[in-house]
């Protein structure tokens, strides 16, 4: 992707999505997680070709450190049932700022004053994209 925008979160998630419901990709697992945790303000920045550390890094708030803590544990067990193995956490306990990495995507969920304090979407280059 050339574009150097952050994409909203359905972005493709639906179209290229086969039958059934099944993501196509880890990325399109990830989406969809938390879409149906109702994570906020989920933003996709792509990495490939800027950064080795992953192809993707997803962003997104919780309302609650119980919300947050809960989307990041339903989602790296729907990455090991995808198959796509162990996704390591981070930030659990105080779940403020909890990143999931699962290899290609690196996830990033907050409560929203943290993710404003640290405002990860402007490191990486995108300006206030995503902020409220």
């Amino acid at each position: 992707m050339t574009s150097a925008q952050p994409q909203p979160a359905d972005a493709g998630a639906a179209s290229s999505a086969p039958s059934a419901g099944v993501p196509a990709s880890l990325h399109d697992l990830v989406l969809a997680s938390l879409d149906d945790d109702q994570a906020q303000e989920v933003v996709t920045i792509p990495l490939e070709g800027k950064s080795s550390i992953a192809d993707f890094m997803v962003i997104g708030s919780g309302r609650s450190t119980r919300q947050v803590a809960a989307m990041a544990q339903k989602l790296a067990e729907r990455i090991k049932h995808a198959g796509y193995g162990n996704a390591r956490i981070e930030g659990l306990p105080a779940a403020d700022w909890v990143l999931i990495d699962a290899g290609d995507i690196v996830v990033h969920l907050f409560r929203p004053e943290v993710r404003s304090f640290y405002n990860l979407e402007r490191m990486w280059g995108f300006g206030d994209a995503g902020a409220a």
